[in-house]
């Protein structure tokens, strides 16, 4: 979850190893190991890594001087996620942060034994990640931020924005990708654009080339915004997503905020800032000793709706008075 956005991300988890932390002496002798696992390089998401320190700091653990973490990252290689699951758990760390579903997933099928973290944008249950969500029952727990549930939320805005349109596009990886989420998003979609009276086209894409096709076919449909969920794939992608949305003068919306920071138009999504810190509490909180069995899955409770009024006038797109005053902020 994701999160997200621009260049690539982490990964990492497989196999099965390793006793709770802080549970032998050996090990609170020595510094334990996060292991990072994620599709975006770490350079990449500078304010993801800061807010998970300051969770684990909150429950006294620096980096450096109580902790150490492993950073792997597959660079958006979705497939290299289970040799970097293995080597973390060859690694014997201490516990792994899952940042996205994918790693979530690999990390699941790698250990058993290891504690995971893990930060999702889909139903941790439907993916089976975990039991349920109060009593997770197995290694895995984290933080959910319902991305596929806040997709009628993202289509109501764009409709707001521009209510003559007729149909709107969306952008999914809903058929090739593993994020279940996507699937998930495109269904919400759907049923809010009966509800709302739109024609939804939905755009299952991953490569360069298919979001390029997409583009050039939605304007041929005369689609007259377009909805990118918050899949992987398209997140790695966004640069291009918001190129070509500029060349075309479409309003796009997007789920995650730096999205719209960089350039994009729209985006309403969970805070993902808030989300990862609760991960590293949690994360700090099992290496002082409690299980991820007992800790209930917790739900993002933070959204934020950004428009970027840069982008607008590029576009030639007045903003509605109504969507300024519903904007958590407004980049000038």
């Amino acid at each position: 979850m994701s999160i997200c956005l621009r260049r690539r991300e982490f990964i990492a988890g497989l196999g099965g190893a390793a006793a709770w932390p802080v549970a032998s002496s050996a090990q609170q002798q020595s510094k334990p190991t996060i292991g990072w696992l994620s599709t975006q390089p770490r350079v990449a998401r500078r304010e993801v890594i800061d807010a998970f320190r300051r969770g684990l700091a909150e429950i006294g653990f620096l980096e450096g001087r109580d902790v150490t973490v492993d950073y792997h990252t597959s660079e958006g290689h979705l497939e290299q996620l289970p040799s970097l699951a293995a080597d973390l758990v060859r690694r014997r760390v201490a516990v792994i942060f899952a940042q996205t579903v994918d790693s979530a997933l690999a990390a699941k099928a790698a250990t058993r034994t290891i504690p995971v973290v893990f930060l999702v944008g889909d139903d941790a249950v439907g993916l089976g990640l975990v039991a349920s969500l109060n009593r997770p029952g197995g290694n895995l727990t984290g933080v959910s931020v319902l991305v596929a549930e806040t997709a009628a939320k993202r289509l109501e805005l764009l409709h707001k924005l521009v209510p003559a349109a007729e149909s709107i596009a969306m952008l999914s990886s809903a058929n090739t990708s593993s994020y279940a989420g996507s699937q998930a998003e495109v269904r919400n979609a759907q049923s809010a654009a009966r509800t709302l009276g739109l024609r939804l086209l939905p755009f299952n894409v991953t490569t360069d080339s298919e979001i390029a096709a997409a583009f050039a076919a939605l304007v041929e449909r005369q689609a007259g915004a377009v909805l990118v969920s918050g899949s992987v794939q398209l997140i790695l992608r966004t640069d291009q997503i918001m190129s070509l949305a500029a060349r075309y003068a479409l309003p796009t919306m997007f789920v995650y905020s730096p999205a719209a920071r960089e350039g994009g138009l729209l985006s309403y999504g969970p805070v993902v800032s808030e989300s990862v810190h609760l991960a590293g509490a949690y994360t700090g909180r099992i290496l002082k000793g409690e299980k991820p069995a007992d800790l209930p899955v917790q739900l993002s409770t933070r959204f934020e709706f950004i428009i970027n009024l840069k982008t607008a006038r590029a576009i030639r797109l007045e903003i509605p008075p109504l969507l300024l005053a519903l904007a958590d902020e407004v980049i000038e």
